[in-house]
């Protein structure tokens, strides 16, 4: 198969097209982890998108808008596409200039491809996007291609594109749907009327200069951190998951794949208990680099260190693959995943919450951009619904369905993860499970539709009723 690498083990096992796999990791802002070896210098990957073009700020007076977004990731440049088309005046604040990096496993499943399918992007290969058929996984000492599946939901192909390059190029969307850009600001924290109420935020502009922005509605889109957030009150929940994860950027001839890699097998032996619930990840940028990384999806859960992890799991593949440290140009950074809607509630005060400051990452399998933009169009909806009622009441109300419709829309699904992650932190279960489950389609189109999140509903096939019936059973998170 032209594009595709030579797998370890035996050939892979070819699987219907119905089926599909858990996605790429994606990561939020990075975290400190510990390092015990010297990383090479960073290399500026070059960026392939016209770079959005940030206004000046407005005088003092003159800082005001309807709603103000804060991040310019995936989250925030959705809800501010979304805030704008619906003929509001949005503000998109954001403390880095672009381009700027993001750790992240740098691919989109089809729930990713749909999002951004929805605001009008375009994804085409012209466009400088790399497209994807599926996934191979590499488990029990099996590989198995898997392509993505066919349904009406949802389109039947994923992406990769560089956070460097995607936040960069939603940004630009958001600013050419009517969004007043503002890079190099810093937001501190809310802006509180006598009643408490978030009326806007404080912060610094780009040479540090004290900065008040007022707005009816605030999102805060800002990441991991939720700053805003945590200024309310709202800390994350302990007895959520918290993922971690490491990537660096390698050159090598894997570059060019029609599938993404991943891998359970992270030893010779195959899972280990400081390796589990995780997997590690090979996608290639086409470019002729890869993003190369490990991810932990329950911190809780595991023990080690995750650069240590992946360097033990890199050491068991091919050396022509060319994944080592002679070939790495960039460093190994890491990242938190906040899972399972894990700060609560998603609304208070004029404060809405998206992406990873609400914890929208998916606990099967630490998939983040996809329901960042999902989260930021909801926030948006939710913003615009809201400042069209009467102020008072009838716009409370709009407002409080918020954390009710995340519910609903993931919860479930969430609670099955957290299920999900118990078995998977168990080494013996995830060996059993991969030699046994992979080369049976049919456990394999239930538990990775399951886990991808990738179905057609109660509408669907018998896959997809069973999955439905399933979720059904089980409390929202």
């Amino acid at each position: 198969m032209a594009g595709t690498a030579t797998p370890q083990g035996p050939s892979p096992v070819a699987l219907p097209s119905s089926v599909a796999l858990p996605s790429s990791v994606a990561l939020p802002s990075p975290v400190a982890l510990p390092s015990s070896v010297a990383l090479p210098s960073p290399v500026a990957l070059p960026s392939s998108v016209a770079l959005p073009s940030p206004v000046p700020l407005p005088s003092p007076g003159d800082r005001t808008s309807d709603v103000v977004v804060v991040g310019a990731g995936p989250a925030g440049s959705s809800a501010a596409w979304h805030l704008a088309r619906s003929g509001l005046d949005v503000a998109l604040l954001e403390k880095a200039r672009f381009p700027r990096d993001k750790v992240c496993g740098d691919g989109l499943t089809p729930r990713g491809v749909k999002a951004l399918d929805d605001m009008g992007v375009d994804t085409s290969p012209a466009a400088g996007w790399v497209r994807h058929r599926g996934l191979r996984v590499r488990g029990g000492g099996r590989v198995v291609e898997v392509d993505w599946p066919q349904l009406r939901r949802w389109p039947d192909f994923g992406l990769v594109r560089t956070r460097r390059d995607l936040d960069a190029l939603l940004a630009a969307h958001a600013q050419a749907a009517g969004t007043r850009l503002h890079t190099g600001v810093t937001v501190t924290g809310p802006l509180l009327d006598d009643a408490g109420r978030v009326a806007g935020v404080r912060g610094e502009g780009p040479d540090g200069e004290p900065l008040t922005w007022r707005a009816r509605l605030v999102v805060s889109a800002e990441g991991c951190s939720g700053r805003l957030a945590k200024a309310l009150g709202l800390h994350r929940r302990e007895d959520r998951p918290l993922g971690v994860a490491v990537r660096r950027y390698v050159r090598t001839p894997r570059t060019h794949d029609d599938y993404l890699d991943i891998s359970f097998d992270l030893a010779p032996g195959g899972p280990s208990a400081e390796s589990m619930p995780g997997y590690g990840w090979i996608f290639g940028l086409g470019d002729g680099t890869a993003n190369v990384g490990y991810g932990l999806l329950d911190s809780r859960r595991g023990r080690g260190d995750q650069r240590a992890v992946l360097r033990k799991w890199l050491a068991t593949l091919p050396p022509e693959w060319q994944l080592d440290d002679d070939h790495a140009v960039s460093p190994l950074r890491g990242a938190g995943l906040p899972m399972a809607l894990h700060r609560a509630p998603a609304y208070g005060r004029g404060l809405l919450l998206a992406g990873d400051a609400v914890g929208a990452v998916n606990p099967f399998n630490g998939e983040g951009i996809s329901y960042a933009m999902e989260t930021g169009r909801m926030a948006a909806e939710t913003a615009a619904r809201a400042l069209a009622a009467p102020e008072g009441p009838a716009r409370e109300a709009e407002l409080r369905r918020y954390p009710a419709r995340l519910r609903a829309e993931y919860g479930r699904h969430h609670r099955l993860g957290i299920g999900f992650l118990a078995l998977l932190s168990r080494p013996d279960v995830v060996r059993f499970t991969t030699a046994h489950g992979l080369p049976r389609p049919v456990l394999v189109a239930v538990a990775l539709r399951l886990m991808g999140n990738l179905t057609d509903g109660r509408d669907g096939d018998g896959v997809d009723r069973a999955i439905a019936a399933i979720t059904r059973l089980v409390p929202a998170v």
